[in-house]
């Protein structure tokens, strides 16, 4: 086994104990307990005359498997190569042709409400996660009541251990930071241990990392991804575990941030698929739909329907954009290829010490299908200049291709890729009304419990039924209330009856999708979907009709041959949307805007103190006027280093002293202002530092400003805004990725920050981008 290294959060004593005491005093039940059974030994005057009785501890049915959670992100139908996709995954093949392909299993079009709908057993809405973006409505708020438990709480209460890794994206915004409360972080709703990141994506090279409640700030000069960090971490867990308790089973959420964007991965992974896609995207479908068809993952009569969102032809694409576009994808393919590789690495692992042979292994091939944020020709993740001509543009990222999937970029492919790798559906993630956002592959693997491996099962299923399917095959329950809350009933229907009947038909027969206002409904092979275009009103959206029982993808529109099923199938989904809280609709272009609040929403005046570890959710300063002031102490001889930083190289504002001076960099990605306090030397000992932003008009530049204990030390223009910033705040030191050229993170200040305070123009616009961690709204 790899030395497991370690990342230690800073002064995780003293901080430990204050959270430790806000989660009691907030009964953030961040650890389970089970009523006092009542005695049943005989107490006598002495222990000669006593009968001496222990509680009997919690212990999972005889024989009850491992459970392995794995969920994959942003991947389409024919992505990996276990599903007839030219992504080499052989470790996902292994899984499958030793365990089972489901060829009709769904997710909810979109990440956030799938992990939800997973882990709940449960329908998106019907748990207050209907979208990524939260709203004052019950389907939408995003606080996952806890009657509604998670598959940790209630294998943990059937005698599990429980451990989630990766991405979470399901607290709250406004509870995500070291204030808490920890109610419902991982550890809060059932999970002994957690290590992974609270938003929608992170930054691969640099992620927002925290480790159970703390906030882990892991060593600038660890350059291993974040897939490896968790992996190892999910072998450490278990490890420990079996150490201690071999006979105790354990449930594993093993969720990375691959392959979501930013797609980072070692350099030597992406030199593997150097012209591997030259082919390009229409080549790629045929060949797909061919290996689909071959694996019998598609049925022999699909065909490739028209391109989505206008996707051009390739070949009629200039050979300057067929090279960048194809080393986009060359990227998301070392990417997915590393993510198989790690998960070799846990498969090995748990094979190794004689564990693997009773684990019961879910694998959902994507939460959503493809991914169309990269849109018509992908994004590099640098920041280049909006007025920039197309052509310049592309110039300027060909003059850059070799940083793309290191830590100096974000991408993402266009998508004529996530087309591709939607292989045989039609439109991408988020279109809740079509295949191509809600049909993945799901593979079931359990060499104990399954008899037929390498066979196909093609029953209907949907992601809330991995639940029930995995406390049936576990004999396991769902107790009737969990730390005192009742328990209401599960919304998905187990599928274990299909493990060793293929032949059965469906018992998941109705099922509804929405997002952003694009919906479906299915039953029984019927289904009706609408597309839905942001700001348009939801009455003219236009309703298609599909037979799936006969057309697997979805390219012939049966609404007008049959007007009643159609009426049928819209009644059923209003039904259904009233039954689990879809209504009201939104799709994110609403006026005021609705927006999910923050942490410190509402505050103008925030103090915050030295020592602090990384604040990851802050206040918005975009598009606003603010001021920093910070309190300090310079010993004689001076001092360096960063006073306050907010983002990073992609975009963010630094205040910090250099070769004895005071200055401060405002990075909008492509462009840096610097100014540097030259008419104020720095004294010693107590001073006062600001910096100060005056906007000139919202959308516009502003008036950049330095003082030094009330004195003017300087000032400069600054002519184009900080859009979103990614990596949150830090108080003396500049965590993870700089956001000035001019030093290396963390770049620690050598004198003590006493505080830091930032002052926010009460006037400027509360709808302005928040500063989240990268993808917060994704």
């Amino acid at each position: 086994m790899k030395k497991q290294k370690r990342y230690r959060p800073y002064h995780r004593k003293w901080y430990g104990l204050a959270v430790a005491g806000l989660a009691l005093a907030s009964q953030t039940a961040s650890a389970q307990h089970d009523p006092l059974q009542p005695y049943q030994g005989k107490i006598g005057k002495t222990f000669k005359e006593t009968q001496q009785w222990w509680p009997e501890r919690k212990k999972a049915k005889a024989g009850a498997p491992n459970i392995v959670y794995i969920v994959i992100d942003d991947a389409g139908y024919g992505s990996s190569s276990a599903f007839g996709g030219l992504i080499p995954t052989p470790t996902l093949d292994s899984l499958a042709n030793n365990g089972l392909r489901y060829t009709n299993f769904y997710t909810t079009a979109i990440c956030s409400p799938t992990r939800a709908s997973l882990l709940t057993g449960r329908n998106q809405h019907s748990v207050h996660i209907g979208e990524n973006q939260g709203a004052g409505t019950p389907g939408y708020d995003r606080i996952i009541p806890f009657e509604k438990g998670f598959a940790s709480e209630i294998l943990r209460e059937n005698g599990y251990n429980t451990y989630a890794v990766g991405k979470w994206h399901l607290t709250p915004l406004y509870d995500q930071t070291q204030a808490g409360p920890f109610h419902r972080w991982p550890t809060g709703r059932g999970f002994d241990h957690f290590y992974g990141f609270l938003p929608a994506a992170t930054d691969q090279w640099h992620p927002l990392l925290w480790e159970d409640n703390y906030k882990v700030e892991k060593d600038d000069h660890d350059h291993q991804p974040f897939t490896t960090l968790i992996t190892d971490k999910a072998i450490h867990y278990v490890a420990e575990q079996k150490s201690i308790d071999p006979d105790k089973p354990f449930f594993l959420y093993y969720a990375p941030g691959a392959t979501h964007a930013p797609h980072h991965v070692p350099k030597e992974w992406i030199n593997k698929f150097k012209g591997k896609f030259d082919q390009g995207w229409d080549r790629y479908r045929e060949e797909v739909l061919a290996r689909q068809k071959k694996l019998g993952v598609v049925p022999a009569y699909v065909q490739l329907p028209p391109t989505t969102y206008g996707v051009e032809k390739w070949d009629e694409l200039s050979p300057e954009k067929k090279k960048l576009y194809a080393r986009y994808f060359e990227i998301y393919a070392a990417q997915f290829a590393h993510l198989d590789h790690e998960i070799g690495r846990l498969v090995t692992y748990l094979n190794d010490i004689e564990q693997l042979e009773n684990t019961l292994i879910f694998v959902s091939i994507g939460d959503n299908g493809a991914s169309k944020e990269g849109n018509t020709d992908g994004t590099p993740g640098f920041v280049l200049d909006p007025q920039l001509s197309e052509a310049e543009k592309l110039k300027q990222t060909l003059a850059k291709i070799d940083l793309l999937g290191t830590e100096y970029s974000s991408p993402n492919y266009p998508q004529g890729w996530a087309q591709a790798t939607n292989t045989p559906f039609r439109y991408l993630k988020q279109d809740a009304n079509a295949e191509g956002g809600t049909h993945n592959p799901l593979i079931v693997f359990w060499p104990k419990g399954i008899k037929e491996k390498g066979t196909l099962r093609k029953q209907f299923a949907h992601v809330s039924d991995i639940l029930p399917t995995t406390l049936e095959l576990a004999g396991a329950r769902v107790p009737e209330a969990i730390n005192g809350y009742a328990q209401e009933p599960l919304e998905g229907t187990s599928f274990a009856y299909s493990l060793g009947q293929p032949g059965q038909p469906s018992r998941h027969t109705v099922q509804y999708f929405e997002i952003k206002g694009s919906r479906a409904i299915y039953k029984d092979g019927w289904k009706a979907g609408a597309y839905h275009v942001g700001g348009t009103g939801y009455a003219t959206d236009k309703w298609e009709l599909f037979n799936l029982n006969e057309d697997f993808n979805e390219r012939f529109d049966l609404a007008a041959q049959y007007p009643q099923k159609l009426q049928e199938l819209k009644d059923l989904f209003d039904a259904e949307a009233w039954k689990y809280n879809v209504y009201p609709l939104k799709d994110r272009t609403e006026t005021p805007a609705v927006q999910e609040p923050g942490p410190f929403d509402g505050r103008d005046h925030i103090v915050l103190y030295g020592g602090i570890s990384q604040v990851t959710q802050g206040p918005n300063l975009n598009n606003r006027s603010f001021s920093v002031t910070a309190n300090v102490v310079l010993p004689a001889g001076g001092a360096e280093g960063v006073l306050f930083s907010n983002g990073g190289h992609f975009g963010g504002i630094s205040l910090f002293v250099q070769n004895k001076k005071l200055q401060v960099v405002y990075n909008n990605g492509f462009e840096q202002y610097t100014l540097v306090a030259d008419k104020q030397p720095l004294p010693t000992g107590a001073a006062q530092v600001k910096l100060d932003f005056q906007l000139e008009s919202p959308g516009k530049g502003g008036l950049l400003s330095l003082s030094v204990n009330g004195a003017p030390a300087g000032q400069t223009t600054v002519r184009k805004l900080i859009g979103r910033t990614a990596e949150g705040i830090s108080v003396g030191k500049d965590i993870l990725t700089p956001v000035s050229p001019k030093y290396q993170t963390p770049f620690a200040f050598t004198g003590t920050v006493k505080n830091i305070t930032i002052d926010i123009d009460a006037g400027g616009s509360r709808q302005a981008s928040r500063n989240r961690p990268a993808g917060g709204a994704r």
